[in-house]
């Protein structure tokens, strides 16, 4: 599309036509009404969401609306001193080959920009040169549109991520799913031979090692299969049965269970409660597999001797549980892949604990955020929604 300049005609150039015939009289009127209608101008361009620009073909900055203020941190003093990529360094290369190259053909041209201040943000820069002729010679300035698409980009993103972690859970569910048929074949062989020998009737030191070594391979094949059922409940996006939970029984509980491995690595623990932790809306099953992959999880990086501290609290929105350990850390670049499906330190990980974990935690309007340092340790920090935020908002759905 061509940026040749369109010629309209208004009242007002018939008016600046006759300039030279005006009375002072006329020739204050004419100043009014061109002072109206630059405020006329101004309001408008300042409701406008996309960000709008004049430079010069220096790079000083002529005019900028409200929303461009806002993109490139500008202030009003700014205007008519302020060379734009200086200011906005992100900017520099993108406008000094694309104004060069929107002269080069006298075109509009167009190009996504990431900015890194004031803000994070993704724009798509839209430039079009203002050729305007002079009495001397011919001037270069530019109009630039800046339109924000970050969340545009952070919706993409996610959409995406989303795509790849349904598939990544369902190629997950059906390879748990088949490992339960050949458990279910063990048990019953097992189950066939225990009953043969019993037939048989076998006495003394032998029988009685024969069957003890039966009993544990069908506890472990119970205890695989438990941990494939438990697996399957944890990925299945299934809808929370929500009730009132407090949440420190339910932390109690997963220590319980967890007492004997705790004790034989030697880790202590020291639980601190709000006596007026309020109750929340959660599903008890879900929220045991969030406290044991947090607690798995804190366990392995401190390997034994290690000190973890559990404490809830609440404000008036919400109730947050932290889980700190002493253990090896992670680095910047590890805390930043936590959540990818698959993506584990450990030799025998499956990756999928924290993203089950902030799944879960999503679909119960929380969050969970971790910070950690190499050598010091990490904490675990798990947001559940207050229940009287939380009942209007189910009541509505």
């Amino acid at each position: 599309m061509s940026a040749t300049k369109r010629k309209r005609s208004s009242p007002l150039d018939k008016v600046l036509g006759r300039l030279d015939d005006l009375d002072s009289v006329n020739l204050t009127v004419l100043i009014q009404r061109l002072a109206r209608e630059r405020r006329l101008l101004e309001t408008v361009f300042d409701s406008i969401q996309e960000g709008i620009l004049v430079v010069t073909e220096t790079g000083i900055i002529e005019y900028s609306n409200v929303a461009a203020d806002r993109l490139i941190g500008l202030k009003p003093t700014d205007l008519g001193k302020a060379i734009l990529w200086k200011m906005v360094p992100d900017l520099a290369r993108s406008i000094d080959f694309n104004i060069k190259r929107a002269y080069q053909r006298s075109d509009a041209v167009s190009q996504e920009v990431e900015l890194h201040y004031p803000e994070h943000r993704y724009i798509r820069l839209y430039i079009v040169p203002l050729l305007e002729e002079d009495t001397d010679r011919e001037t270069s300035r530019s109009a630039m549109l800046l339109t924000d698409i970050t969340q545009d980009k952070i919706s993409t993103a996610q959409l995406i991520e989303n795509e790849k972690t349904s598939s990544i859970l369902l190629l997950a569910a059906g390879v748990a799913h088949e490992l339960g048929n050949p458990l279910n074949s063990l048990n019953i062989h097992l189950q066939l031979i225990a009953n043969h020998f019993k037939k048989i009737n076998f006495t003394g030191t032998l029988f009685d090692k024969i069957s003890h070594s039966l009993d544990v391979c069908k506890s472990e094949i119970n205890r695989l299969d438990g941990i494939i059922q438990h697996f399957l409940e944890a990925i299945r996006p299934t809808p929370p049965d929500r009730r009132e939970i407090q949440l420190l029984d339910v932390i109690e509980d997963v220590l319980t269970v967890a007492e004997d491995e705790l004790r034989n690595l030697n880790i202590k623990i020291d639980v601190e409660v709000d006596e007026t932790l309020p109750l929340i809306l959660a599903d008890r099953n879900q929220l045991k597999q969030i406290f044991f992959n947090v607690l798995k999880n804190a366990m392995e990086a401190m390997r034994e001797g290690g000190h973890l501290k559990i404490r809830a609290r609440s404000d008036d929105q919400a109730v947050f549980v932290h889980f700190a350990d002493s253990g090896t850390g992670m680095t910047q670049e590890t805390l930043s892949q936590v959540f990818q499906p698959y993506f584990t330190t450990k030799k025998e990980g499956t990756g999928l604990g924290m993203m089950i974990v902030q799944r879960i935690l999503r679909d119960h309007g929380g969050k969970v955020g971790i910070q950690s340092r190499p050598g010091t340790g990490t904490v675990v920090t798990l947001e559940f929604p207050q229940k009287h935020l939380r009942t209007p908002l189910l009541e509505e759905h």
